[in-house]
């Protein structure tokens, strides 16, 4: 890349190189559990850490498929020896990753599985998974000639504001049938986690907490308090 390079075009080429790594990567590992990237730049080299369920299946048999695609990378993106390195990092719960779950559907429907019942099934293991809701939107040409759109939700689920943007996580995946192409979209609703681990660490901005009254002394008898400021004293005048 150009040593001289404006901020909004380094933006841009930042923007396209993800978007095109993360296509490049969902074909590649859709059936591992890809579950998102994440692009890290230090002035050694630059780490590519990639999400997934089955991480084995990444690195591949003494870690060949992780060199594989670390060759792939370099020479599409023109990256100098050594200059990348890619890493494999497992999902901590994938009841709580949209992607995972998408895939997971895309998968079932594959397979032949009636849509109410993969998609009841996913929706089912995210809740017990801990999150606060979940929502599962499959359309298209569902057993009829005439496309409509399936809807299955639980829980509960914000749409609008700012913590839209930190409580939910969203996948959009597109299957290929012999009837045609079936959309699908699954929205996760994340409950706050303070150690980050679950969810975001904040709360959401409507919840109100009651807090217990502090203790206060019995009043045994009526007293009187004076608010009132003190008189300013004069000061005595020397003869």
């Amino acid at each position: 890349m150009a040593a001289q390079i404006s901020k909004k075009r380094k933006f841009v080429a930042d923007g396209v190189f993800y978007a095109e790594l993360n296509e490049f990567l969902t074909r590649e590992l859709a059936e591992d559990g890809y579950a998102g990237v994440e692009v890290r730049v230090t002035p050694a080299r630059t780490e590519i850490i990639i999400r997934a369920t089955h991480t084995q299946n990444v690195l591949g048999e003494k870690g060949r498929r992780i060199r594989e695609l670390t060759t792939l990378v370099q020479k599409r993106f023109k990256f100098p020896e050594n200059a990348v390195e890619l890493y494999a990092e497992r999902v901590q719960n994938r009841g709580l990753c949209a992607i995972a779950q998408c895939e997971s559907v895309k998968f079932k429907l594959l397979n032949g599985l009636a849509v109410r019942r993969a998609c009841y099934g996913v929706v089912r293991f995210v809740m017990e998974s801990g999150a606060k809701g979940c929502e599962v939107v499959v359309s298209g040409k569902v057993r009829a000639a005439r496309a409509k759109a399936m809807k299955f939700a639980d829980g509960f689920m914000i749409h609008s504001g700012n913590p839209a943007r930190d409580f939910i996580t969203t996948a959009v995946r597109h299957v290929d049938l012999r009837q045609g192409v079936l959309g699908i979209k699954v929205k996760i609703m994340l409950d706050s986690d303070p150690t980050g681990r679950n969810g975001p660490k904040q709360t959401l901005p409507d919840i109100v907490t009651i807090l217990e009254p502090k203790e206060e002394n019995p009043i045994i008898e009526p007293s009187a308090q004076d608010f009132r400021p003190a008189a300013p004293v004069a000061e005595p005048v020397e003869a």
